[in-house]
């Protein structure tokens, strides 16, 4: 009897081990994303899909959060926690919000709305151990630095830096706020320049190289570096080009810039988001009025960018895209055209080819958990 007992716990505890593996498996199969939207054309918010890992396919839409104008939205570094700008300003005297939500089972709670002290932000970024929280407010023309509490969510307060008072002649418009190499960098598109600050004591200064040259009349707008961060890229939205800066030390310096836009197209194009693929061998680029994705191949040696060619977006404006952990499908956001539109990527050669796509109203963010 003893041992017909030990028998069935034997083959219970196989029988769960098998039943758990094939969950895990059942999990690693999906990923899952979510999408800020602009809410003045349908939308209530932000947005949850389910990509399938082997298929590219889109599936699963709900509601995840009803907010206003969620037009960027960032992770913590534990997946904890979602930050998403509200895009507005009309908050608080004349600015924009930010909102903290807990993230647990893929569900998002809300835990508080703060001011951003600035109109319009349009951009999120994290420090890599969590501790700060920058937003680029675009009309506002400044940032806002936010420490961050134990359970995610923000200090009162933050340190407000003006960009308005750099350039009295232009007009500041932050566009991205990202942390890297132990820096704070971030794109003002009005002024053409990119700013570095460092970080002492909490505070925020500039940084001993303050800025990276830029074109006047580039309008810097988002970039991304390599994985060692020797090599950064800068997507111009107004004349339509990416740069290519070179790390010396700490400091950066332009190397290239090249066109984002086929030479012989002759309408009006703006620029709108740049990534590198998870190899960092290839470089892509979203074109808003060709309705493109533009697709380099990155010399990994020296940094430098051969044109591969460019990929229609089935769609129009793509203001955001993004590619899925597994490094298989890009996705974009086309904002005017209404639609979040899936391609298969070739990780040998960069090159996408169209699998399928989905409705939603002004999708303008694209973020994996």
């Amino acid at each position: 009897m003893k041992c017909k007992l030990l028998f069935i716990i034997l083959m219970s505890g196989m029988l769960f081990g098998v039943l758990n593996s094939c969950k895990m498996e059942e999990l690693k199969s999906e990923a899952v994303l979510f999408v800020g939207t602009y809410t003045n054309n349908g939308s209530e918010g932000i947005y949850r899909f389910n990509l399938n890992l082997e298929t590219g396919q889109l599936s699963n839409q709900s509601l995840a959060a009803s907010i206003k104008n969620p037009s960027f939205l960032t992770f913590s570094p534990d997946k904890k926690t979602l930050y998403a700008v509200g895009e507005v300003d009309d908050f608080i005297e004349g600015s924009g919000s930010i909102t903290t939500f807990r993230v647990k089972d893929n569900v998002l709670t809300e835990i508080d709305t703060k001011s951003t002290y600035g109109a319009n932000p349009c951009y999120v970024g994290v420090d890599k151990e969590g501790d700060f929280v920058a937003v680029a407010n675009y009309s506002g023309g400044n940032i806002a630095i936010y420490k961050t509490m134990d359970n995610g969510d923000l200090v009162p307060s933050p340190q407000v830096i003006d960009h308005k008072v750099l350039d009295t002649r232009k007009t500041a418009h932050a566009h991205m706020s990202k942390f890297l190499n132990g820096e704070l960098f971030v794109s003002d598109l009005g002024l053409d320049r990119i700013k570095k600050y460092s970080q002492t004591n909490g505070k925020f200064s500039p940084s001993q190289q303050k800025e990276l040259v830029v074109t006047e009349g580039a309008g810097p707008r988002h970039f991304v570096a390599s994985k060692e961060g020797k090599f950064l890229y800068a997507i111009n939205e107004l004349n339509s080009t990416i740069t290519l800066y070179n790390r010396e030390g700490e400091k950066y310096f332009g190397l290239e810039t090249y066109d984002a836009v086929a030479g012989d197209f002759n309408e009006e194009s703006f620029c709108g988001d740049i990534h590198l693929s998870p190899d960092g061998k290839f470089l892509y680029g979203s074109n808003r009025g060709e309705n493109t994705i533009v697709i380099f191949k990155v010399d990994e040696a020296s940094g430098k960018l051969e044109l591969i060619g460019r990929e229609s977006v089935k769609g129009d404006w793509p203001r955001n895209f993004s590619i899925d952990p597994s490094g298989n499908f890009l996705l974009v956001a086309n904002q005017r055209s209404n639609n979040i539109v899936a391609f298969k990527r070739d990780n040998e050669r960069g090159t996408l080819s169209f699998i399928s796509e989905v409705e939603l109203p002004s999708p303008v963010c694209l973020q994996f958990y």
